[in-house]
């Protein structure tokens, strides 16, 4: 059996944060944190404007789609939030349906 870590992030996969996670901007941290029960995590600006298009409506493509047009001169974004949101599932920040 495959490891689960190993088998990726489907395009068509939802993404939605997982119960007691919360994203927000924390003016403090100048920055976005993901609070959970346990403590906070403070993201970089990648990573928060990632989990920023995550609404647990849209499409990992949909995500990746939104983050092209917000940042064109970047180009193709695909990999880059695939193995963001793997490390957000293996961190268990998100699920995925």
């Amino acid at each position: 059996m495959a490891d689960s870590a190993a088998v990726g992030v489907a395009a068509g996969s939802v993404p939605r944060f997982r119960r007691g996670f919360r994203f927000q901007w924390e003016p403090v941290q100048n920055g976005y944190v993901l609070l959970y029960p346990e403590g906070m995590v403070k993201l970089n600006e990648s990573a928060g404007a990632i989990l920023r298009e995550v609404d647990g409506q849209r499409s990992v493509q949909d995500i990746v789609s939104a983050l092209e047009q917000a940042f064109p001169e970047a180009g193709s974004l695909a990999d880059d939030v695939n193995e963001f949101l793997q490390h957000a599932r293996e961190q268990h920040w998100i699920e995925l349906s």
